[in-house]
């Protein structure tokens, strides 16, 4: 059976386009609390993980060694838009290290923020990987590599040190097995791999309440999601909806898109997790998918989230042409 439809863009009084997709939503003892749509299909979660990725950088003690705080930390787990804060930040984590840009293997691409693209365009600045969105992730890789004694080099590929650390990760928290057969090459080079929404959200409830895990890892947790409550730019950056909706939840949940349509988050003081997918990859279908579950979750904040859930569809000149709105009703669903 297909995935329901859970958001309609609107031009006019006419549908233009619909988006189907599948929601889980998962306590930490694993108890599903929504499921819509087929949640065991397995996804690639991409950087919608990148919380739980990070959990090395703690764990090993490397975080500590070199000194990193709030910032480092939001950055370690961070899809961030290249804006002249994320880079510095960056910059200086590789600092701390003894290391520069050159030993990141994530490549570069030009800011997803566009004053900044269009500002380093105008003075003739080439992007390098610090601008990359995924260099503060890669910047937590090395500084594991440095603090282990390992070679650095290679740290992206399957089987270094560094990603055997990350898979165990994975694995520790969402209870799903990441092998070979279920592992591709993600967009910044480090290995990705197929999970069910199921998992993911089981896994994002325990690492947003500690449940079932280590005194240890709890901990660590718990560092990740307060660095990412507290300093949500650093996640994501401004006019992102990640940044936006983490600012107005403030530290009632971390959440955290991927790419193709997947987002997940971890909501602390509901001990819930949350994982979806838009089928056809929409990121704003996605983020108004996000934002419906958020809803059916905290029925007091559905007027602040309604930014997403009714978001306009403008013409050129700024009119509004129509919307992009969450089939609210399709998230009542129970069980």
């Amino acid at each position: 059976m297909a995935n329901p439809v859970l958001v309609e863009v609107t031009r006019g009084d006419r549908v233009e386009s619909r988006h189907r997709g599948a929601v889980a939503v998962v306590d930490a003892h694993g108890k599903p609390v929504l499921m819509l749509g087929d949640v065991e299909a397995p996804v690639f979660p991409r950087s919608a993980v990148k919380a739980i990725q990070a959990l090395p950088l703690l764990e090993s003690g490397a975080a500590d060694a070199f000194g990193y705080q709030t910032r480092e930390l939001a950055l370690a787990q961070a899809s961030h838009g290249g804006e002249p804060a994320h880079v510095d930040g960056v910059a200086s984590m590789l600092a701390a290290i003894g290391l520069d840009e050159t030993a990141l293997e994530c490549g570069s691409h030009p800011p997803s923020h566009g004053a900044t693209a269009a500002d380093m365009t105008r003075r003739g600045k080439a992007p390098t990987q610090l601008h990359n969105n995924c260099s503060g992730k890669h910047a937590g890789f090395l500084a594991v590599a440095r603090h282990l004694g390992c070679d650095h080099h290679g740290y992206v590929a399957p089987g270094h040190p560094v990603q055997e650390a990350v898979r165990e990760a994975m694995e520790g928290l969402t209870g799903a097995p990441h092998a070979g057969e279920n592992r591709a090459t993600d967009g910044c080079s480090i290995p990705t791999y197929a999970v069910s929404l199921t998992s993911l959200a089981h896994g994002l409830a325990r690492f947003a309440t500690g449940v079932e895990l280590s005194r240890e890892r709890a901990a660590a947790a718990r560092r990740i999601y307060e660095a990412a409550v507290a300093a949500p730019f650093f996640v994501a950056g401004t006019g992102r909806f990640c940044t936006d909706v983490m600012t107005l939840l403030k530290d009632a949940a971390l959440v955290k898109t991927g790419a193709e349509g997947v987002f997940c988050a971890g909501l602390a003081h509901l001990g819930l997790g949350v994982a979806l997918k838009c089928d056809d990859g929409s990121a704003r279908a996605a983020e108004a998918m996000m934002a419906a579950a958020l809803v059916r979750l905290m029925k007091d904040r559905e007027e602040d989230l309604s930014r997403w859930t009714r978001a306009p569809v403008p013409t050129r000149k700024g009119a509004k042409a129509g919307e992009v709105r969450a089939l609210l009703a399709a998230f009542e669903a129970r069980g």
